[in-house]
């Protein structure tokens, strides 16, 4: 049966860290939109109060659950146990994008492994948790974390990186801007700069 709480509570917490993988899912106010559901691995999140969640998040094809926080700011995380005890844990809550160069940056990625491939650090205020049974989740073993995606972001460089989120990553497959391509709007000579580089 399903509980609600208002914060996640110290056991949570351990529950939550002990997993392997996550889910983040999003949606535009659109009807039309599309729901936006993305896996997360690796060591990237952290529980930074009984009340608040950050993620750091690495380059990807798209960019789709920043421009929905752009929009409206809804998010839904998910954690289910694969080993042990059965158990699903979300949260939800009101999310937003921190940029490199912003204020919270300096203070949030000391947080995280350096990880080349960082693409930005998702924060998310919690205001309602749901614990419920995992019964139809399947048992299954963690072998390890894949570094495909490292040695894909090593194999670009940085300029090429930089090239790849500037075509990726500036809006959504709906349409909607995402705060990367607002970034690089505001900022055209400096993507002029980088492209002169190149």
């Amino acid at each position: 049966m399903a509980k609600f709480y208002d914060s996640i509570s110290e056991s949570l917490q351990q529950f939550i860290e002990a997993q392997h993988i996550f889910f983040v899912a999003t949606a535009p106010l659109s009807a039309d939109g599309h729901v936006n559901l993305s896996p997360k691995g690796v060591d990237s999140l952290r529980v930074l109060s009984p009340n608040r969640v950050a993620y750091l998040d690495l380059i990807g094809s798209g960019n789709e659950t920043t421009a929905h926080l752009l929009e409206n700011k809804r998010i839904t995380f998910m954690w289910c146990a694969f080993n042990g005890k059965p158990d699903i844990v979300r949260l939800y809550g009101n999310g937003r994008a921190v940029l490199e160069g912003d204020a919270e940056w300096a203070e949030i990625r000391p947080l995280f492994p350096d990880y080349v491939n960082a693409r930005q650090i998702i924060t998310a205020e919690i205001h309602r948790v749901q614990t419920s049974c995992g019964y139809a989740v399947p048992l299954m073993e963690f072998v390890a974390d894949r570094d495909t995606h490292t040695r894909w972001a090593e194999a670009k460089g940085e300029a090429g990186l930089a090239t790849y989120v500037r075509e990726k990553n500036v809006e959504s497959m709906d349409g909607l801007p995402t705060p990367i391509g607002v970034q690089v709007k505001e900022t055209p000579r400096a993507a002029e700069a980088a492209s002169e580089v190149e």
